[in-house]
């Protein structure tokens, strides 16, 4: 299957056709992380609210040097897993491991000496900056935090512009005074200021024009393969996820349903949710796009309240049987997919 954003010619392949994590070091691992909110409360009257478990149970690994994509309709819970990867929302339960330090277990006061490490790019530019700061304080305001001279902060600030390929002139604008693009790339240069290992990006271009896209694209590449930084690639659009990943996570209802290389998830999907997820990508080939079958699934995103029983995705599956509504497919590998599935799709590479 092929994607228009793959083919567009101002886009640079960032990720290997056929990446080897073996020989890459673990550097953020995920473990059974458990997500949940309470929809009671001292004035809700009722002490029997149902419970919202936005994240199920999330495992995963990133590499060192790794664009790991997670993709999932609105609603699966992928904006909630990343926020608790960060601590920004407290994981209900489940370890976060950062270059083998527990997360899910330091104090506050510890969390914020890791926070250098781990560092976001949000997905609205405009409403992630503060609209009364000057670019220059956006970006150097995190330089405070480092036992940097005055000199030292500055050369770092204007390392930072080189970086992301502003012009020093942008140091004395306002955020309102910058385009969407240019906009987004000072977030970025916040959030390497303090040289992070990881960066979590959530839906970073989906704010952003198309014609704009690929350059943020391409600057997250070019940083990746300068400073070796490793990404949690958080998004819905697929043809975006395609290019920049190494490999891909598949969300619904707050589990991970299929994990694999890119080429193994685009090429042949295993789970039905991710093959109904591809059916949706448009191609560049309008012979291709005109053949396309669309696959619609029926009903809508079950409530995370009150899952179905057994497979979350059996009510909305073509390939559903009994067994999906007794038992839950737990994630088992077979070659290079993990999925959760009693009756996937065949492998046809």
């Amino acid at each position: 299957m092929t994607s228009a954003t793959r083919d567009d010619p101002t886009l640079k392949q960032t990720a290997d056709e056929s990446p080897s994590q073996a020989d890459r070091p673990v550097l953020l691992s995920v473990q059974n992380l458990v997500k949940e909110f309470g929809t009671g409360g001292a004035f809700s009257g009722s002490k029997n609210a149902p419970v919202i478990r936005a994240v199920a149970g999330v495992t995963f690994d990133l590499a060192t040097g790794e664009t790991l994509g997670l993709v999932g309709e609105s609603g699966c819970g992928k904006s909630t897993l990343a926020r608790c990867i960060l601590r920004l929302s407290p994981p209900t339960s489940g370890e976060v491991f950062l270059n083998g330090v527990n997360l899910a277990k330091l104090s506050e006061e510890e969390m914020r000496r890791q926070r250098r490490h781990l560092q976001v790019v949000f997905q609205d530019p405009f409403a992630s900056l503060h609209p009364r700061m000057r670019i220059g304080e956006i970006i150097s305001e995190p330089l405070g935090l480092l036992d940097m001279t005055k000199k030292q902060r500055l050369e770092r600030l204007h390392e930072l512009v080189d970086l992301v390929k502003l012009n020093k002139e942008h140091l004395q604008r306002f955020p309102h005074e910058l385009s969407g693009g240019q906009r987004q790339r000072v977030g970025i240069a916040r959030a390497l200021a303090v040289n992070p290992k990881v960066v979590i990006l959530d839906e970073p271009v989906s704010a952003l024009d198309v014609s704009i896209q690929a350059g943020i694209l391409n600057l997250l590449a070019d940083l990746q393969e300068r400073l070796g930084l490793s990404y949690l690639f958080v998004a819905h659009n697929l043809s975006t996820v395609r290019h920049i990943s190494n490999r891909v996570a598949v969300m619904y209802l707050g589990k991970i349903v299929e994990l694999a290389p890119r080429e193994q998830i685009f090429d042949s999907p295993r789970h039905p949710y991710t093959v109904a997820l591809l059916s949706a990508v448009p191609t560049a080939d309008p012979r291709s796009e005109r053949q396309r079958q669309r696959i619609v699934l029926k009903g809508d995103l079950p409530s995370p309240a009150a899952p179905p029983s057994g497979c979350r995705f059996r009510t909305r599956c073509w390939k559903a049987q009994d067994l999906c509504a007794t038992e839950e497919p737990m994630l088992r590998t077979v070659g290079r997919s993990t999925f959760a599935c009693h009756f996937p799709e065949p492998d046809v590479r």
